[in-house]
Protein backbone atom coordinates (compact mmCIF):
# COMPACT_ATOMS: atom_id res chain seq x y z
CA UNK A 1 0.00 0.00 0.00
CA UNK A 2 1.33 3.39 -0.94
CA UNK A 3 0.77 6.60 1.00
CA UNK A 4 1.78 10.22 0.51
CA UNK A 5 2.70 12.62 3.29
CA UNK A 6 3.24 16.37 2.95
CA UNK A 7 5.41 18.39 5.35
CA UNK A 8 7.61 21.46 5.55
CA UNK A 9 10.79 19.58 6.47
CA UNK A 10 11.78 15.97 5.93
CA UNK A 11 14.66 14.80 8.14
CA UNK A 12 16.49 11.68 6.97
CA UNK A 13 17.75 9.73 9.97
CA UNK A 14 16.64 9.51 13.60
CA UNK A 15 20.04 9.49 15.29
CA UNK A 16 21.31 12.31 17.53
CA UNK A 17 21.69 14.76 14.63
CA UNK A 18 18.24 14.10 13.23
CA UNK A 19 16.60 14.20 16.67
CA UNK A 20 18.37 17.44 17.62
CA UNK A 21 17.11 18.96 14.36
CA UNK A 22 13.55 17.81 14.99
CA UNK A 23 13.51 19.00 18.62
CA UNK A 24 14.81 22.43 17.62
CA UNK A 25 12.27 22.70 14.78
CA UNK A 26 9.55 21.88 17.28
CA UNK A 27 10.75 24.74 19.46
CA UNK A 28 10.15 26.99 16.45
CA UNK A 29 6.69 25.46 16.04
CA UNK A 30 7.66 24.01 12.67
CA UNK A 31 6.28 20.62 11.56
CA UNK A 32 8.62 17.92 10.28
CA UNK A 33 8.75 14.25 9.37
CA UNK A 34 11.66 12.04 10.46
CA UNK A 35 12.37 9.01 8.25
CA UNK A 36 14.35 6.35 10.12
CA UNK A 37 15.38 3.12 8.40
CA UNK A 38 15.61 1.11 11.64
CA UNK A 39 13.26 0.36 14.52
CA UNK A 40 14.34 1.63 17.94
CA UNK A 41 16.04 0.58 20.09
CA UNK A 42 18.79 -0.28 17.65
CA UNK A 43 22.55 -0.61 18.04
CA UNK A 44 24.98 1.93 16.65
CA UNK A 45 28.68 1.15 16.34
CA UNK A 46 30.39 3.92 18.30
CA UNK A 47 32.72 4.61 21.20
CA UNK A 48 29.69 5.49 23.38
CA UNK A 49 31.32 8.58 24.92
CA UNK A 50 29.04 11.60 25.36
CA UNK A 51 31.30 14.62 25.78
CA UNK A 52 30.56 17.79 27.70
CA UNK A 53 29.57 19.36 24.36
CA UNK A 54 26.92 16.67 23.88
CA UNK A 55 25.51 17.17 27.36
CA UNK A 56 25.48 20.98 27.09
CA UNK A 57 23.64 20.80 23.76
CA UNK A 58 21.16 18.32 25.19
CA UNK A 59 20.59 20.48 28.27
CA UNK A 60 19.69 23.43 26.05
CA UNK A 61 17.37 21.31 23.90
CA UNK A 62 15.64 19.39 26.68
CA UNK A 63 16.85 19.74 30.30
CA UNK A 64 14.66 16.87 31.50
CA UNK A 65 16.07 14.52 28.89
CA UNK A 66 19.61 15.49 29.86
CA UNK A 67 18.80 14.60 33.48
CA UNK A 68 17.35 11.26 32.36
CA UNK A 69 20.55 10.43 30.45
CA UNK A 70 22.70 11.19 33.50
CA UNK A 71 20.45 9.07 35.72
CA UNK A 72 20.65 5.99 33.48
CA UNK A 73 21.85 2.87 35.32
CA UNK A 74 23.93 1.94 32.27
CA UNK A 75 25.72 5.31 32.28
CA UNK A 76 29.20 5.97 33.64
CA UNK A 77 30.04 9.57 34.64
CA UNK A 78 33.26 10.64 32.90
CA UNK A 79 35.63 13.18 34.43
CA UNK A 80 38.42 13.20 31.90
CA UNK A 81 40.68 11.46 29.44
CA UNK A 82 43.93 9.56 29.85
CA UNK A 83 46.38 9.88 26.98
CA UNK A 84 48.82 6.99 26.76
CA UNK A 85 51.91 7.84 24.72
CA UNK A 86 53.66 5.26 22.49
CA UNK A 87 56.26 4.92 25.27
CA UNK A 88 53.50 3.60 27.56
CA UNK A 89 53.60 6.64 29.83
CA UNK A 90 50.15 8.03 30.67
CA UNK A 91 48.88 11.53 31.23
CA UNK A 92 45.54 11.99 33.02
CA UNK A 93 43.78 15.11 31.79
CA UNK A 94 40.59 16.04 33.69
CA UNK A 95 37.80 17.85 31.86
CA UNK A 96 37.42 20.10 34.89
CA UNK A 97 39.65 21.33 37.70
CA UNK A 98 36.91 20.22 40.12
CA UNK A 99 37.27 16.51 39.38
CA UNK A 100 34.90 14.47 41.50
CA UNK A 101 32.88 17.49 42.65
CA UNK A 102 29.34 18.06 41.44
CA UNK A 103 28.22 16.53 38.15
CA UNK A 104 30.73 15.00 35.76
CA UNK A 105 31.07 16.96 32.49
CA UNK A 106 30.74 13.84 30.34
CA UNK A 107 28.91 10.51 30.30
CA UNK A 108 29.67 7.12 28.79
CA UNK A 109 26.45 5.36 27.74
CA UNK A 110 25.88 2.69 25.08
CA UNK A 111 24.49 4.29 21.95
CA UNK A 112 21.61 1.82 21.79
CA UNK A 113 20.29 3.34 25.01
CA UNK A 114 21.22 6.98 24.38
CA UNK A 115 19.76 7.01 20.89
CA UNK A 116 16.58 5.31 22.06
CA UNK A 117 16.06 7.87 24.85
CA UNK A 118 16.56 10.69 22.36
CA UNK A 119 14.38 9.14 19.65
CA UNK A 120 11.48 8.33 21.98
CA UNK A 121 11.47 11.89 23.32
CA UNK A 122 11.49 13.21 19.74
CA UNK A 123 8.72 10.80 18.78
CA UNK A 124 6.56 12.13 21.62
CA UNK A 125 7.10 15.77 20.61
CA UNK A 126 4.25 17.75 19.08
CA UNK A 127 4.71 18.70 15.40
CA UNK A 128 7.20 15.83 14.86
CA UNK A 129 6.14 12.70 12.95
CA UNK A 130 8.66 9.86 13.30
CA UNK A 131 8.39 6.97 10.84
CA UNK A 132 10.50 3.96 11.79
CA UNK A 133 11.42 1.23 9.33
CA UNK A 134 11.18 3.76 6.49
CA UNK A 135 14.26 3.84 4.26
CA UNK A 136 14.50 6.82 1.89
CA UNK A 137 15.64 5.36 -1.41
CA UNK A 138 14.96 8.10 -3.99
CA UNK A 139 14.94 11.90 -4.01
CA UNK A 140 13.16 13.69 -6.85
CA UNK A 141 12.25 17.30 -7.46
CA UNK A 142 8.53 18.04 -7.65
CA UNK A 143 8.36 21.70 -8.64
CA UNK A 144 10.04 23.62 -5.84
CA UNK A 145 9.62 20.67 -3.44
CA UNK A 146 11.24 17.29 -2.87
CA UNK A 147 9.52 13.98 -3.35
CA UNK A 148 11.18 11.34 -1.17
CA UNK A 149 10.27 7.74 -1.99
CA UNK A 150 10.66 5.04 0.67
CA UNK A 151 11.18 1.31 0.21
CA UNK A 152 7.75 0.46 1.66
CA UNK A 153 5.81 2.57 -0.85
CA UNK A 154 5.42 5.65 1.34
CA UNK A 155 6.40 8.98 -0.22
CA UNK A 156 7.01 12.32 1.48
CA UNK A 157 6.68 15.70 -0.19
CA UNK A 158 8.71 18.39 1.57
CA UNK A 159 9.98 21.88 0.95
CA UNK A 160 13.32 21.08 2.60
CA UNK A 161 15.40 17.95 3.14
CA UNK A 162 17.73 17.82 6.13
CA UNK A 163 20.00 14.82 5.76
CA UNK A 164 21.16 13.35 9.06
CA UNK A 165 21.44 9.76 7.88
CA UNK A 166 25.05 9.24 8.90
CA UNK A 167 28.35 8.15 7.44
CA UNK A 168 26.80 6.03 4.67
CA UNK A 169 24.31 8.66 3.54
CA UNK A 170 22.77 7.95 0.14
CA UNK A 171 21.66 11.57 -0.13
CA UNK A 172 25.09 13.05 0.67
CA UNK A 173 26.83 10.78 -1.81
CA UNK A 174 24.35 10.84 -4.72
CA UNK A 175 22.56 14.18 -4.40
CA UNK A 176 25.00 16.46 -2.60
CA UNK A 177 27.94 14.66 -4.29
CA UNK A 178 30.25 14.44 -1.27
CA UNK A 179 32.86 11.81 -2.16
CA UNK A 180 34.48 9.36 0.24
CA UNK A 181 38.16 10.37 0.19
CA UNK A 182 40.37 7.87 2.06
CA UNK A 183 42.75 10.55 3.39
CA UNK A 184 39.73 12.33 4.93
CA UNK A 185 38.02 9.21 6.22
CA UNK A 186 38.74 6.73 8.99
CA UNK A 187 37.78 3.13 9.59
CA UNK A 188 37.01 1.98 13.09
CA UNK A 189 36.08 -1.21 14.92
CA UNK A 190 34.55 -1.73 18.34
CA UNK A 191 33.75 -4.56 20.74
CA UNK A 192 32.36 -4.83 24.27
CA UNK A 193 34.39 -6.65 26.90
CA UNK A 194 33.60 -7.74 30.44
CA UNK A 195 36.29 -8.18 33.08
CA UNK A 196 38.88 -5.70 31.77
CA UNK A 197 41.30 -4.81 34.56
CA UNK A 198 42.25 -1.34 35.81
CA UNK A 199 39.31 0.61 34.43
CA UNK A 200 39.33 4.14 35.79
CA UNK A 201 36.90 4.58 38.73
CA UNK A 202 36.22 8.18 37.67
CA UNK A 203 35.30 7.14 34.16
CA UNK A 204 38.36 8.62 32.47
CA UNK A 205 38.33 7.47 28.86
CA UNK A 206 41.63 6.07 27.61
CA UNK A 207 43.16 6.99 24.26
CA UNK A 208 46.15 4.73 23.73
CA UNK A 209 48.55 5.81 20.98
CA UNK A 210 50.43 2.66 20.06
CA UNK A 211 53.40 3.20 17.76
CA UNK A 212 52.15 0.68 15.19
CA UNK A 213 48.72 2.37 15.04
CA UNK A 214 49.76 5.99 14.50
CA UNK A 215 48.15 8.25 13.36
CA UNK A 216 45.28 6.19 14.79
CA UNK A 217 44.75 5.00 18.34
CA UNK A 218 43.10 2.35 20.49
CA UNK A 219 40.47 3.33 23.04
CA UNK A 220 39.14 1.85 26.25
CA UNK A 221 35.96 3.49 27.53
CA UNK A 222 34.72 2.17 30.91
CA UNK A 223 31.09 1.24 31.54
CA UNK A 224 29.34 0.20 34.77
CA UNK A 225 29.70 -3.34 36.04
CA UNK A 226 33.28 -3.85 34.86
CA UNK A 227 32.34 -3.59 31.19
CA UNK A 228 34.24 -1.57 28.60
CA UNK A 229 33.86 -0.36 25.03
CA UNK A 230 37.17 -1.17 23.35
CA UNK A 231 38.05 -0.21 19.81
CA UNK A 232 40.50 1.36 17.44
CA UNK A 233 40.46 3.73 14.52
CA UNK A 234 42.84 4.40 11.66
CA UNK A 235 42.66 6.67 8.63
CA UNK A 236 41.33 4.76 5.63
CA UNK A 237 44.27 5.53 3.36
CA UNK A 238 46.57 4.04 6.01
CA UNK A 239 44.38 0.96 6.29
CA UNK A 240 44.75 0.42 2.54
CA UNK A 241 48.46 1.20 2.51
CA UNK A 242 49.20 -1.19 5.38
CA UNK A 243 46.67 -3.79 4.17
CA UNK A 244 45.45 -4.30 7.71
CA UNK A 245 42.30 -6.06 8.92
CA UNK A 246 41.20 -3.89 11.85
CA UNK A 247 38.99 -6.56 13.43
CA UNK A 248 41.87 -9.02 13.55
CA UNK A 249 44.25 -6.31 14.71
CA UNK A 250 42.05 -5.30 17.64
CA UNK A 251 41.88 -8.83 18.99
CA UNK A 252 45.59 -9.35 18.42
CA UNK A 253 46.50 -6.17 20.31
CA UNK A 254 44.40 -6.90 23.41
CA UNK A 255 45.73 -10.44 23.54
CA UNK A 256 49.41 -9.83 22.77
CA UNK A 257 50.50 -6.21 23.14
CA UNK A 258 52.72 -5.68 26.23
CA UNK A 259 50.69 -2.61 27.30
CA UNK A 260 47.35 -4.40 27.07
CA UNK A 261 47.52 -8.18 27.47
CA UNK A 262 47.66 -8.25 31.30
CA UNK A 263 44.49 -6.15 31.48
CA UNK A 264 42.62 -8.51 29.15
CA UNK A 265 43.80 -11.84 30.59
CA UNK A 266 40.41 -12.57 32.16
CA UNK A 267 38.30 -10.39 29.88
CA UNK A 268 35.46 -11.91 27.86
CA UNK A 269 34.22 -10.36 24.64
CA UNK A 270 30.47 -9.79 24.41
CA UNK A 271 29.26 -10.23 20.86
CA UNK A 272 31.27 -9.65 17.68
CA UNK A 273 33.76 -6.98 16.68
CA UNK A 274 31.81 -4.47 14.59
CA UNK A 275 33.05 -1.89 12.10
CA UNK A 276 32.16 1.69 11.22
CA UNK A 277 33.15 4.41 8.79
CA UNK A 278 34.11 7.87 9.98
CA UNK A 279 33.97 10.72 7.42
CA UNK A 280 36.37 13.28 8.84
CA UNK A 281 36.22 17.07 8.86
CA UNK A 282 39.88 17.38 7.91
CA UNK A 283 38.64 18.99 4.70
CA UNK A 284 36.01 21.72 4.64
CA UNK A 285 33.07 20.78 2.43
CA UNK A 286 29.82 22.41 1.39
CA UNK A 287 27.06 21.44 3.80
CA UNK A 288 24.09 22.79 1.84
CA UNK A 289 22.49 23.32 -1.53
CA UNK A 290 19.14 24.18 -3.05
CA UNK A 291 16.51 23.07 -0.51
CA UNK A 292 18.82 20.82 1.51
CA UNK A 293 21.19 20.84 4.49
CA UNK A 294 23.63 18.14 5.65
CA UNK A 295 23.95 17.37 9.37
CA UNK A 296 26.64 15.52 11.33
CA UNK A 297 28.31 12.51 9.74
CA UNK A 298 26.35 13.04 6.52
CA UNK A 299 28.24 16.35 6.19
CA UNK A 300 31.58 14.73 7.13
CA UNK A 301 31.82 16.58 10.45
CA UNK A 302 33.69 14.05 12.61
CA UNK A 303 36.66 15.43 14.56
CA UNK A 304 39.77 14.16 12.73
CA UNK A 305 41.86 13.80 15.89
CA UNK A 306 39.49 12.50 18.58
CA UNK A 307 36.87 10.87 16.35
CA UNK A 308 34.07 12.70 18.16
CA UNK A 309 30.94 12.96 16.08
CA UNK A 310 27.86 13.02 18.33
CA UNK A 311 28.32 16.58 19.55
CA UNK A 312 28.98 17.89 16.04
CA UNK A 313 25.86 16.10 14.77
CA UNK A 314 23.71 17.66 17.48
CA UNK A 315 25.25 21.14 17.18
CA UNK A 316 24.87 21.14 13.40
CA UNK A 317 21.32 19.78 13.78
CA UNK A 318 20.34 22.75 15.94
CA UNK A 319 21.83 25.16 13.39
CA UNK A 320 20.10 23.32 10.54
CA UNK A 321 16.74 23.74 12.26
CA UNK A 322 17.35 27.44 12.86
CA UNK A 323 18.35 28.08 9.24
CA UNK A 324 15.51 25.92 7.93
CA UNK A 325 13.06 28.02 9.91
CA UNK A 326 14.59 31.19 8.43
CA UNK A 327 14.42 29.78 4.90
CA UNK A 328 10.78 28.77 5.23
CA UNK A 329 9.77 32.01 6.94
CA UNK A 330 11.35 34.04 4.14
CA UNK A 331 10.03 31.74 1.43
CA UNK A 332 13.57 31.29 0.12
CA UNK A 333 14.99 27.77 -0.17
CA UNK A 334 17.76 28.71 -2.60
CA UNK A 335 21.32 27.46 -2.32
CA UNK A 336 22.45 31.03 -1.64
CA UNK A 337 20.17 31.34 1.41
CA UNK A 338 21.15 27.85 2.59
CA UNK A 339 24.79 28.92 2.78
CA UNK A 340 23.90 30.70 6.01
CA UNK A 341 23.93 27.23 7.54
CA UNK A 342 27.50 26.58 6.38
CA UNK A 343 28.57 29.93 7.81
CA UNK A 344 27.10 29.16 11.23
CA UNK A 345 28.52 25.65 11.43
CA UNK A 346 32.02 26.63 10.38
CA UNK A 347 32.00 29.68 12.64
CA UNK A 348 31.18 27.41 15.59
CA UNK A 349 33.30 24.37 14.72
CA UNK A 350 35.83 25.53 12.12
CA UNK A 351 38.63 26.64 14.42
CA UNK A 352 38.35 23.55 16.59
CA UNK A 353 38.37 21.24 13.58
CA UNK A 354 41.32 23.05 12.02
CA UNK A 355 43.34 22.48 15.19
CA UNK A 356 42.30 18.83 15.33
CA UNK A 357 43.36 18.37 11.71
CA UNK A 358 46.80 19.72 12.53
CA UNK A 359 47.05 17.45 15.57
CA UNK A 360 46.05 14.45 13.49
CA UNK A 361 48.85 15.19 11.03
CA UNK A 362 51.30 15.51 13.91
CA UNK A 363 50.15 12.17 15.31
CA UNK A 364 52.59 10.34 13.04
CA UNK A 365 55.40 11.46 15.33
CA UNK A 366 55.66 8.97 18.20
CA UNK A 367 58.58 10.84 19.73
CA UNK A 368 56.49 14.01 19.99
CA UNK A 369 53.77 12.25 21.98
CA UNK A 370 56.36 10.72 24.28
CA UNK A 371 58.05 14.07 24.76
CA UNK A 372 54.92 16.09 25.60
CA UNK A 373 53.51 13.43 27.96
CA UNK A 374 56.85 13.09 29.72
CA UNK A 375 57.19 16.85 30.24
CA UNK A 376 53.59 17.21 31.39
CA UNK A 377 54.04 14.50 34.00
CA UNK A 378 57.02 16.37 35.38
CA UNK A 379 55.38 19.81 35.20
CA UNK A 380 51.96 20.15 36.93
CA UNK A 381 51.43 23.61 35.43
CA UNK A 382 51.87 22.22 31.92
CA UNK A 383 49.49 19.35 32.70
CA UNK A 384 46.93 21.88 33.95
CA UNK A 385 47.31 23.91 30.76
CA UNK A 386 46.71 20.81 28.62
CA UNK A 387 43.56 20.13 30.67
CA UNK A 388 42.38 23.69 29.99
CA UNK A 389 42.82 23.10 26.25
CA UNK A 390 39.62 21.05 26.24
CA UNK A 391 37.59 24.20 26.80
CA UNK A 392 39.94 26.96 25.61
CA UNK A 393 40.58 26.91 21.87
CA UNK A 394 43.17 29.68 22.08
CA UNK A 395 45.24 27.51 24.39
CA UNK A 396 44.69 24.44 22.20
CA UNK A 397 45.92 26.39 19.18
CA UNK A 398 49.36 26.54 20.84
CA UNK A 399 49.76 22.88 19.92
CA UNK A 400 49.82 23.89 16.23
CA UNK A 401 52.86 26.12 16.69
CA UNK A 402 56.44 24.80 16.51
CA UNK A 403 57.45 27.42 19.06
CA UNK A 404 55.38 25.64 21.72
CA UNK A 405 57.58 22.55 21.44
CA UNK A 406 60.76 24.61 21.35
CA UNK A 407 59.68 26.26 24.59
CA UNK A 408 59.04 22.82 26.05
CA UNK A 409 62.46 21.61 24.95
CA UNK A 410 64.19 24.60 26.47
CA UNK A 411 62.04 24.69 29.59
CA UNK A 412 60.75 28.20 28.94
CA UNK A 413 58.00 29.53 31.18
CA UNK A 414 55.69 30.51 28.30
CA UNK A 415 54.28 26.97 28.21
CA UNK A 416 53.14 27.23 31.79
Amino acid sequence: MSAAISTDVCIIGGGPGGCATALQLARHGRACVVLEKSTFPRDKVCGDALSGKVMRTLERLDPQLAMAVKAESAAMPSWGVTFVAPSGRALRVPFSRNTGLGEAPGVILPRSRFDDLLFQRTKDTNAVTCLENHTAKRFDRSGADWRISCTNGVSVQARLVIDASGANSHFARNVAHLPMEPEHHAAGVRAYFNGVRDLDPQGFIELIFLKDLLPGYLWVFPLPGGRANVGLGLRSDMVRKRRVDLRTLLLQLVQEHPQLKARFTEAKMEGPVQGMGLPLASKRRSLSGKSYLLVGDAGHLIDPFTGEGISHAMISGVYAADVAEDMLSHGDTSAAFAERYDERVWKRLGKELSISTRLQRMAHKAWLFDFVVDRANKNPALADMISSMFTDLDLREKLKKPGFYMDLLLGRSSVT
